[in-house]
């Protein structure tokens, strides 16, 4: 099985994620063939099945009011840059972990250094070997 890892994309706080201990070291998506697994240091994580995602799409416009791991109801963001960002939904909802208590996940947006490849991975179909 083959894994792709995707960095979470970090601005110019950086600085505070490392402080927090939620490096870039510690924060990326993981792709297999079959699951999507979100991590963003000690503050997020979930691992859901990948066919759960009805839509990926590219956020508008940057995601300036918030950066780090926040929601409410079902929609969460985890993001260290405002740019980048990719919502994905999620159905059946997924579970994730936020500080260690588990929440109910629809919507998850997550910043990317590249967004279009992100969304591109998630919704085009692998159509066997690659050249």
């Amino acid at each position: 099985m083959t894994t792709t890892s995707i960095p979470i994309r970090f601005g110019r706080l950086r600085w505070l994620f490392i402080v927090l201990a939620m490096s870039p070291r510690s924060s990326r998506i993981a792709l297999t063939d079959d699951t999507v697994d979100v991590r963003m240091g000690w503050a997020f994580h979930t691992t859901f099945p990948r066919a759960s995602v009805r839509t990926a799409t590219v956020a508008d416009r940057p995601v300036w009011w918030s950066i780090g791991v926040h929601g409410w109801r079902g929609e969460w963001l985890v993001n260290g840059s405002a740019d980048g960002v990719v919502w994905l939904a999620i159905e059946p909802s997924a579970r994730a972990r936020v500080l260690g208590f588990p929440v109910a996940l629809r919507r998850l947006g997550v910043s990317v250094d590249a967004p279009s490849a992100l969304v591109h991975e998630l919704v085009v179909p692998d159509t066997g070997p690659r050249a």
